[in-house]
């Protein structure tokens, strides 16, 4: 979404939306792998009439708005509290949020925090971490200020816990997920669902969590604004930028290969 189907200024190229109709009407199927909640990410789902499965948590849902069935889920380990509350208690200036399946639970707010709801549109519960029931946990995002980055990324090498895996989804947000939750371990669960083996899996992206999806599809791109290391893995690196319509260009790159 952010840095690759959005602009900027969180919008959904006109260009792009026009690209997307043009394929799906000859046969193509698009969907969007996103950080976002079941919640956050129904009004895109509605802008772009989205018709086929959703990869939400950054890999660690897939849900089906039609039908309103959750196809596959893999949710945090029992002992995801425990190393969110270590974290805490060595970074106090971090703030932060749980995200579940019924909703996103806010245990510290800051100005990143506050700026992760508010570009979300996320109407938040506010709780102690420890008044949280540890059941069904999706993921839980970090946010701290970029300088503070460093440190956090450190803290969780040390500890080295080996249930859990921690990436970064821009400067400021450092989320956990359990091991081997990623958006490219949801796009080979994708190619599982009904129907879907035989189709041929292009993906985009811009920045480090996306890098295994890239990796994983059978054709990985990336837009003109990607992170480098997002580049190095990509088999094609696009002209165009999120605000220059990438993913109108992708679409017709695809459209001319065949």
């Amino acid at each position: 979404m952010d840095g690759t189907l959005l602009t900027t200024d969180k919008k959904i190229n006109s260009t792009d939306l026009e690209a997307i109709r043009k394929f799906t009407s000859l046969g193509g199927k698009f969907t969007v792998a996103t950080g976002r909640t079941i919640q956050t990410f129904e009004q895109y789902r509605n802008a772009l009439d989205l018709k086929e499965p959703v990869v939400l948590y950054n890999g660690a849902l897939i849900y089906d708005y039609e039908t309103k069935e959750t196809l596959y889920m893999n949710a945090l380990p029992d002992n995801a509290k425990d190393v969110a509350m270590e974290l805490l208690a060595k970074m106090p200036e971090a703030g932060g949020e749980v995200l579940r399946k019924d909703g996103t639970f806010v245990f510290r707010n800051n100005e990143y925090e506050q700026r992760h709801t508010d570009l979300c549109g996320i109407i938040p519960n506010y709780s102690e971490i420890e008044k949280i029931d540890c059941e069904g946990w999706l993921k839980v995002l970090f946010a701290m200020a970029p300088e503070e980055m460093p440190h956090m990324e450190l803290l969780v090498h040390q500890m080295g816990c080996n249930t859990i895996d921690f990436v970064k989804s821009t400067d400021i947000f450092y989320e956990m997920l359990t091991h081997g939750v990623s958006k490219g371990a949801a796009l080979d669960e994708y190619r599982r669902l009904n129907g879907m083996s035989d189709y041929t899996f292009v993906a985009i992206g811009d920045y480090d969590n996306d890098i295994e999806m890239v990796e994983a599809a059978d054709l990985g791109v990336c837009p003109s604004n990607a992170a480098e290391s997002v580049k190095a893995e990509a088999d094609l690196v696009l002209t165009k930028s999120c605000d220059e319509g990438a993913v109108a260009e992708l679409i017709e790159y695809i459209i001319n290969q065949k």
